[in-house]
């Protein structure tokens, strides 16, 4: 089966789910060169599986390329296609970095779900693939953990 073109330079519909969303790849340039690419997604919005209610979360996504790159354009399609998805904070954020780990197959990949409180409670989700390449300069995410009004 061949593979869709992609969707950067070309209008495109949004995706109503996560499923019918296409992740697009590209042909990293540096590919013999170990670094590390960030996206940050501070608006990430999903439906809460019960109530039906939204739920939100920073999002902050690092990986260590090796043949492929994600696509950012498809990333954003991607990541807005979970505003009327109902699943779980846990459900959210590994979905999240398992699609995109099987797309571009990076050397390593980590995704952290910072999420704002429901039921008063915060809950910080993290997921990886296996260990960081050795000598690789992975900082801090940079998410303050939530403190309400304190």
């Amino acid at each position: 089966m061949a593979k869709k073109p992609l969707q950067l330079g070309r209008a495109v519909e949004w995706p109503h789910t996560p499923e019918q969303a296409q992740l697009d790849r590209v042909p990293n340039p540096q590919k013999g060169t170990d670094y590390l690419v960030r996206f940050t997604v501070p608006e990430f919005t999903s439906l809460c599986p019960v109530t039906g209610q939204p739920d939100f979360a920073h999002l902050m996504i690092d990986y260590a390329p090796a043949a492929w790159l994600l696509e950012s354009k498809s990333l954003k399609l991607y990541i807005a296609s979970f505003r009327n998805h109902g699943a779980f904070h846990e459900d959210c954020t590994v979905m999240i970095g398992k699609r995109i780990a099987s797309e571009i197959k990076p050397k390593w990949l980590r995704i952290g779900g910072y999420w704002y409180p429901r039921g008063g409670i915060p809950i910080d989700v993290f997921w990886q693939t296996g260990r960081v390449p050795k000598g690789l300069w992975v900082p801090e995410q940079g998410v303050a953990p939530y403190r309400g009004r304190g």
